[in-house]
């Protein structure tokens, strides 16, 4: 089917609604989660257990996004994206159920297996109905579905937990979702798919298996065990052999679930790279910065809230001056001018110090939010002119894979570095601190508990863990724009009829 004529079934804005809609319920989650966590642990206990709310989310929707791209392609858009977002809303509804810390975590899998199908299909649907040159301009909308959702996340989060129940913060989804589900049933017209669609079931568990074990190590690695020890070993031995098998099997089967072939394309491969790379750089700056703000610059945590917010304003602004700007100069001038906030935000970040102030933290979240627009605008927009209809699934898939092991590999190397460098800090100190004493620093609760001496002891050593972390912030920025410079040049061509 010409794409003209399913334009012409397809009630595009109506589609458009429910795909931002499906994307809110996605972007929203993780938000509104982190604000209700306290409430959580403190009703269901197993406060040991607490990352692992977030881990089992991630671990899932992160190995199940490029099986549910490639399945979009095989049996079309509509049938995937009902199957993922119904395993995502059983999922909220359970969650929602949970009596104990290890249900929810059981639970959570459940809704991160989900998840994987949510943002990728409906990423790709808007590929399907607009046109490249249509596209570039609708991504602005898309983008500004993750600065709502930071912005509304917490906030939706707060109220519900002070006026409802913990509970809710999983149940909220579940009307948002239908109403996605009706808007796609009803409004979307996609073309049948032709042909015999044959699963790749092996590949499919290898991937699965390979994934599963490599980023168990990544998110719990120094946590659960040692990462110097025979499990760690033996962890990342079997998820690296699992891994070439796989890539084995993928060269020989007719309809393998990630084509190698679309990654020779240079724009594909190096649009992924940095898609990687620039998901480390956000994760450490999402995950550190109202740390640094509260327990370095002893502000409140609404205004830590703000220095982020800023990345969520700068990010949606930006993809949407990008799309226009993509067809006139092409992927790599956009590219580019990303590339360089994000080395003008982490560079703003290394010079920051406990005197800087919050509005300081906010300019510098600012401009990495806007890399983060201009970089992935200008990806999702140049791979979906790239491939056609029969790939698109998977090609999209691939680069929001990679970003969201890029935020996988950033916790965990982020993570290592504060907490060595921290250890290390107090060791040359020849103070008795460990990691965990500065919680203490959160709150100005306590804060004031604390001696005015080991105040300053712990905010030292913290700022100086945390400058740390920045400049590893500003050496993946670096190798960001490196790669973009291999990016080729010319404007957006597009596959729109195939």
């Amino acid at each position: 089917m010409e794409l003209k004529e399913m334009q012409k079934k397809t009630k595009r804005p109506l589609v458009l609604v429910s795909v931002m809609l499906a994307m809110f319920v996605g972007a929203v989650e993780a938000t509104i989660v982190s604000t209700a966590m306290p409430a959580i642990a403190s009703d269901l206990g197993g406060f040991s257990r607490y990352s692992w709310i977030f881990s089992a989310y991630l671990l899932m929707s992160t190995v199940t996004v490029l099986i549910y791209g490639k399945l979009a392609d095989l049996f079309g858009r509509k049938p995937i994206f009902f199957i993922g977002l119904t395993i995502f809303l059983v999922g909220s509804i359970l969650c929602g159920l949970a009596g104990s810390m290890e249900q929810l975590i059981v639970f959570r899998l459940i809704q991160g297996l989900g998840a994987g199908a949510v943002m990728p299909i409906a990423t790709t649907i808007v590929g399907d109905i607009y046109s490249t040159e249509e596209r570039a301009k609708i991504q602005g909308y898309l983008s500004s579905v993750w600065g709502i959702s930071a912005v509304s996340g917490p906030v939706i989060g707060g109220m519900i937990v002070s006026y409802l129940d913990w509970s809710y913060v999983f149940w909220v989804n579940v009307p948002l979702g239908l109403l996605a589900m009706a808007g796609i049933y009803f409004f979307l017209h996609e073309p049948p798919v032709e042909g015999k669609a044959v699963i790749d079931s092996k590949g499919a568990i290898l991937l699965t298996s390979s994934l599963s074990i490599i980023l168990f190590w990544l998110v719990e690695g120094g946590q659960s065990f040692d990462r110097i020890s025979f499990l760690s070993v033996l962890l990342l031995v079997i998820g690296i052999l699992l891994l070439l098998l796989f890539a084995a099997v993928e060269r020989k089967v007719e309809n393998p679930m990630i084509p190698f072939t679309l990654w020779k394309n240079p724009t594909i491969l190096y649009a992924n790279i940095v898609s990687l790379t620039t998901g480390v750089i956000l994760i450490g700056v999402s995950s550190y910065l109202p740390t640094y703000v509260t327990g370095v610059m002893e502000q409140p945590a609404i205004i830590a809230g703000f220095t982020l917010t800023a990345m969520s304003i700068g990010w949606p602004i930006s993809s949407s001056i990008a799309g226009h700007l993509l067809l006139r100069y092409g992927p790599f001038p956009v590219s580019f001018a990303g590339g360089v906030s994000l080395i003008i935000g982490s560079v703003l970040f290394v010079l920051m110090n406990a005197g800087s102030g919050p509005i300081w933290a906010a300019i510098s979240s600012f401009f990495i939010g806007v890399g983060m627009g201009l970089t992935s605008t200008s990806f999702i927009v140049t791979i979906q002119g790239t491939v056609s209809h029969v790939e698109r699934g998977a090609a999209t898939a691939a680069n929001m894979f990679m970003r969201n092991f890029g935020n996988t590999v950033g916790a965990a190397i982020f993570g290592a570095v504060l907490n060595s460098s921290l250890i290390s800090f107090f060791t040359k100190k020849n103070v008795q601190y460990d990691v965990n004493d500065i919680n203490a620093l959160l709150t100005e609760e306590s804060r004031n508990r604390l001696p005015h001496e080991e105040l300053v002891e712990l905010q030292v050593g913290l700022d100086h863990s945390l400058q740390w972390v920045y400049g590893a912030v500003a050496l993946f920025a670096v190798i960001s724009f490196i790669f973009i410079m291999r990016i080729p040049r010319g404007k957006v061509t597009g596959h729109d009829n195939d």
